[in-house]
């Protein structure tokens, strides 16, 4: 089974987007939300400053690395074996006809039994 890792970090200009955007909800909750409903307009203003705290953190933040996304190729066991069996006809059907040389398809071979 092999495993690609791939990292995402959202770009400084999303995060930048984030922030300004999530300061007018501030701005909002702190000069309307809060007032006219209370309680809800408390809650409305430490969500928005939460959100727009960790837009800054995305985009200025030298320590953020993004989230980990892990891919796999083939979770399933006999997936892999299928892969395998695909893969070895194919070696030597090229050895077959002469695409590849005796020392290539031996090489080939073992690295493609080796990842079993």
């Amino acid at each position: 089974m092999r495993k690609k890792r791939v990292t995402y970090r959202p770009g400084k200009t999303a995060g930048a987007f984030g922030v300004i955007w999530g300061s007018i909800f501030i701005l909002i909750g702190v000069f309307v939300v809060i007032p006219t409903f209370g309680p809800f307009g408390i809650l409305w203003t430490l969500m928005a400053v939460g959100i727009t705290a960790y837009n800054g953190y995305c985009a200025f933040g030298k320590g953020y690395v993004g989230p980990e996304i892990s891919i796999e190729d083939d979770t399933s066991p006999t997936g892999g074996i299928r892969d395998t069996e695909q893969r070895l006809q194919e070696l030597q059907s090229l050895y077959d006809r002469s695409l590849i040389t005796q020392e290539e398809y031996e090489e080939k071979r073992k690295e493609i039994l080796k990842e079993l």
